[in-house]
């Protein structure tokens, strides 16, 4: 997974100590994630893709072009579960055939479904990226589902 974070920062004349202060965390903690050491977290992500004003799809690589999402959107754990249910139903798969196509457990998307955990970003990817369907569709950015992967 290739994220543009490194490419969205320098496109807006930031080094990496002045955006990790607009995030709120450490330089070293941020350089993780653009070195892809470490996959930023989901709320993570948010914060991010909400400073530059891009989505999740164009972060995640899913859009050539950054679109114009939603302002200071804040995560709504219960609708990314309603919306992982949903669409793991529309595609008549159990939660064990959906496990096994992202390679994980059925207690781990039952998880994800039930709210008792925020769905993390690889996932998120995988999801996105095996179903071909919107990052932000999932994470509740937008109400279109289908992505240009």
């Amino acid at each position: 997974m290739k994220l543009r974070l490194k490419e969205i920062r320098q496109e807006n004349n930031l080094t990496q100590r002045q955006l990790a202060k607009k995030l709120k965390i450490s330089k070293s903690y941020y350089n993780y994630f653009e070195t892809g050491e470490r996959i930023i977290p989901v709320m993570r992500l948010n914060d991010y893709c909400n400073k530059f004003n891009v989505s999740f799809d164009y972060v995640l690589g899913f859009q050539e072009y950054p679109e114009n999402p939603p302002k200071n959107y804040k995560i709504k754990p219960a609708l990314i579960s309603k919306r992982i249910k949903e669409i793991r139903k529309s595609r008549e798969m159990t939660q064990k055939q959906l496990a096994e196509l992202l390679n994980t457990s059925q207690s781990t998307i039952s998880a994800y479904e039930s709210g008792k955990t925020l769905i993390l970003t690889a996932f998120l990817y995988e999801l996105c990226t095996k179903l071909n369907i919107s990052a932000d569709y999932v994470i509740g950015r937008s109400n279109v589902i289908n992505t240009v992967i």
